[in-house]
């Protein structure tokens, strides 16, 4: 079964609160995007991936879904919808839709039926008894709360929610739920979306609801963690769906590794075409993510290189709404904000597979600069803040594990310009605007000839336009101190990458130098046997263009 994304894709997210107010209520709105297409053209991506824009009462901004065949009012209309669709095809650009399907809000029309007793609506959820007074079982949560919450009046039922009291997992046991699923795929394949992107999907299916092995995270996911269920799952989506579309979809897939990674987007399989795996944007933590140490450039590398050199086709990213500015992870990141910008474009478009830039990536944004927890409105990051107080942990450290690793730093609105509301809105933004939007902006950028936009445009392009690039197998090179080097080769015609990940200056490696003499790109290269601080080049084997 062959990909149905195109290999020469490059796929922009946006998180629509974030993007781009045009009427002045903080938050952003479809317009918004419309009104920024041509600007997303020129920057050259092929697809934008939506995160949810369906109805909601925004526990979970937008993840909470209340009508997953209607749009939130506060981003605009259908019709505005539909007007983003065609205006993006015009412009040659597709549109990716979220789909959330492990769970809905408790204000959805079927969970609000299913406590008045009908029993349809009741079995799309997951509810047990008790058990002699007791939780159903012992599982954990994802947002550190209790996973069990009481069923409408009843006083020994509980329903399932792995993610926030808000958000009831769905019974996938029960068949009627695989249709309904079917109809939301086709209701946005007809209005003209091209893929989905596939929240939490190696979670759907809970095999069992026995108690779980006890463990510090999320105890029981044994019992619904990529289940076979799961695969059957995607499976039938992809036969009966996505395939008589042409459309594809991208998996977010927790705790994956490569053996199941190959059990849901080899193709042969028929499930996903590519899967976002999460190891690489593990290498700065200790066991969880809430606690950070010193980025480990050795064990990034052999991540990217271990996935990249094991996946038929990989998704390629480095930042989206659920994870912290990545140039902010660089511990001696100091003054050198755009050369690590750069060098991580270069990186990416060079990568083996889709390159998926997050909103605000391409001029350099960084994490927020947020000075106290009433800033934040991530309810993960107040879940997690309270827990840690119950575990006895200060405050000021408390404080610190969320400003390094909220999901609201790739969050705050998208910088425009340096103008009143960084051209984000004209009202009080929904969250907090970083302050070094004054220096750090679309407007000034695109004056540069030779800024940060600048460059990831020329990437970009590179990327769509280089059979190498698109096409090429993947080699590792070099994985030493701060540089990482790999090699793409295509037809004969080889490519070299080097990055070097550090503000230091440092040697070419020995090993890197006379595979190529001629430097197809760079983000800041005197082209001999220094690399400066952050700088990324490209080689092709002498003679090759």
């Amino acid at each position: 079964m062959a990909l149905n994304v195109p290999k020469n894709a490059v796929i922009y997210q946006i998180y629509p609160r974030s993007f781009r107010d045009t009427d002045g209520d903080g938050l952003g709105d479809i317009r918004g995007i419309i009104n920024s297409l041509d600007y997303l053209k020129e920057l050259g991506i092929t697809h934008i991936w939506l995160s949810p824009v369906y109805k909601s009462p925004d526990d979970d901004n937008g993840y909470d879904i209340a009508d997953y065949k209607s749009i939130q009012p506060a981003f605009g209309t259908m019709e505005d919808f539909d007007e983003l669709v065609a205006k993006a095809r015009e412009r040659g650009i597709g549109i990716v839709m979220d789909l959330v399907i492990n769970h809905t809000s408790d204000e959805h029309e079927w969970f609000r039926r299913a406590p008045a007793g009908e029993e349809k609506y009741r079995n799309y959820y997951i509810i047990k008894k008790g058990k002699n007074g007791k939780l159903p079982n012992n599982w954990g949560n994802f947002f550190a709360e209790c996973p069990w919450a009481k069923f409408g009046d009843s006083e020994d039922e509980y329903y399932l929610h792995l993610f926030s009291k808000k958000q009831p997992d769905l019974n996938w046991h029960n068949p009627d739920v695989m249709e309904e699923v079917k109809s939301i795929m086709r209701f946005w394949l007809d209005r003209g979306v091209v893929g989905f992107r596939c929240d939490v999907i190696t979670i759907i299916y809970k095999s069992s609801l026995e108690n779980g092995k006890k463990q510090l995270v999320l105890t029981g996911q044994e019992h619904f963690l990529s289940q076979e269920g799961c695969h059957r799952i995607l499976q039938e989506l992809r036969s009966e769906v996505l395939e008589p579309y042409g459309a594809f979809a991208v998996g977010e897939t927790v705790f994956v590794d490569v053996d199941e990674a190959h059990k849901l987007c080899d193709a042969a399989r028929g499930e996903l075409d590519m899967i976002f795996y999460f190891e690489h944007m593990e290498c700065d933590q200790v066991f969880v993510k809430w606690f950070k140490t010193r980025l480990s450039l050795k064990k990034l590398m052999k991540t990217l290189s271990k996935w990249q050199s094991e996946l038929e086709w990989n998704a390629c990213y480095f930042e989206n709404h659920d994870q912290p500015r990545f140039i902010s992870r660089f511990s001696d990141l100091g003054s050198h904000r755009a050369d690590a910008s750069r060098m991580m474009a270069g990186l990416l478009m060079t990568m083996r597979g889709t390159p998926f830039v997050y909103e605000g990536q391409e001029i350099g944004m960084t994490n927020g600069d947020f000075k106290d927890l009433s800033e934040v409105e991530d309810i993960e990051s107040h879940n997690i803040f309270k827990m840690a107080k119950g575990l006895g942990i200060p405050r000021p450290i408390r404080w610190k594990m969320i400003q390094r690793t909220s999901r609201d730093n790739a969050r705050t609105p998208m910088q425009w310009s340096s103008g009143e509301g960084a051209g984000f809105t004209s009202g009080k933004p929904w969250l907090k605007i970083n302050g070094n939007c004054k220096t750090v902006n679309v407007e000034d950028e695109l004056k540069a000839e030779d800024g940060v936009l600048a460059f990831w445009k020329k990437m970009i392009a590179l990327r769509k336009s280089d059979e190498t690039l698109i096409l090429g197998d993947f080699k590792p090179l070099y994985e030493g101190g701060s540089v990482y080097a790999f090699e793409r080769e295509y037809n004969g015609r080889k490519l070299t990458t080097v990055c070097n990940m550090s503000s230091k200056t440092v040697k070419l490696p020995k090993a890197i130098r006379g595979r190529g003499e001629q430097i197809v790109s760079s983000s800041k290269t005197d082209g001999g046997e220094r690399l400066l601080p952050f700088e990324f080049r490209l080689y092709a084997c002498e003679g090759e263009k």
